[in-house]
């Protein structure tokens, strides 16, 4: 393998373990919402049972929020671990170097291009919402400005996971290509 390969596989490599990380944490995160559902359940229950609010709309957010941090964290690691939903009526059945070229073209044609454009659509209004300091409408929630910023956090984290696939791809390529 060429120099360049070797530390673009290094660099892949690193990525690969930044989103392994990130996961972790989303799994952590998994956690932290399932209690907070719960609480919040059996908060309203008990909470009428005693005749004290023991749930409010700031926990209600918390635990969207919860969902959302999920949801954008885990595309990454997803993209890692090839777990994102395609359709394998073919793919299954691929050869690696043909599943390299799909993943490669599926990344370069499709992953870059709309998390690129999710992310240009979406910064303007992200930028308003910290600018205004954008509330939730319900009494007592959170600020929308930091969790509509995991918008670009996800969509980074995926091009950048990306770049990792498109590396991998072709080494997969490259090598294969060198032992013919």
């Amino acid at each position: 393998m060429k120099p360049q390969m070797k530390t673009a596989s290094r660099l892949a490599g690193a990525i690969d373990t930044w989103s392994e990380w990130t996961g972790r944490l989303t799994a952590g995160l998994i956690l932290v919402m399932v209690g907070v559902g719960v609480w919040n359940v059996l908060g309203r229950y008990i909470g009428r049972a005693i005749g004290q609010n023991l749930t409010s709309n700031a926990l209600i957010e918390i635990q969207w929020y919860l969902f959302d941090l999920v949801f954008f964290l885990g595309a990454a690691y997803t993209l890692k671990h090839n777990a994102h939903v395609r359709v394998d009526v073919f793919y299954k059945g691929f050869s690696r170097r043909q599943k390299a070229w799909v993943n490669l073209l599926g990344t370069l044609l499709f992953l870059i291009p709309f998390s690129g454009l999710v992310i240009y659509f979406s910064w303007e209004t992200i930028a308003n919402s910290w600018a205004i300091w954008e509330l939730s409408p319900d009494p007592g929630g959170l600020p929308r400005a930091p969790i509509k910023s995991m918008i670009i956090v996800s969509f980074v984290l995926l091009i950048v996971q990306g770049l990792a696939e498109i590396v991998k791809s072709l080494v997969i390529l490259l090598d294969v290509g060198e032992e013919q």
